[in-house]
């Protein structure tokens, strides 16, 4: 016989938690940010910094996916 999946178990409540959500959003918005500015001027400082901000977004991101995950 099939066994019937769990649908409360503390993984899939960790998965449902809206502040997860959140991080992965600010982070998603932060690398929009980095990527806007990556292409807003010719600028070999802001280039930089707008390389930096993208970076820091993308770890805002992977660090609210790897909490999801329990990694």
């Amino acid at each position: 016989m099939e066994q019937t999946p769990k649908h409360n178990t503390e993984s899939m409540k960790r998965a449902n938690d809206t502040s997860i959500y959140k991080l992965i959003t600010i982070g998603v918005l932060v690398g929009i940010l980095g990527v806007f500015l990556r292409f807003a001027g010719d600028s070999t400082t802001l280039s930089i910094i707008s390389w930096a901000i993208l970076g820091v977004g993308s770890v805002i991101a992977c660090k609210g996916v790897f909490k999801i995950l329990d990694a």
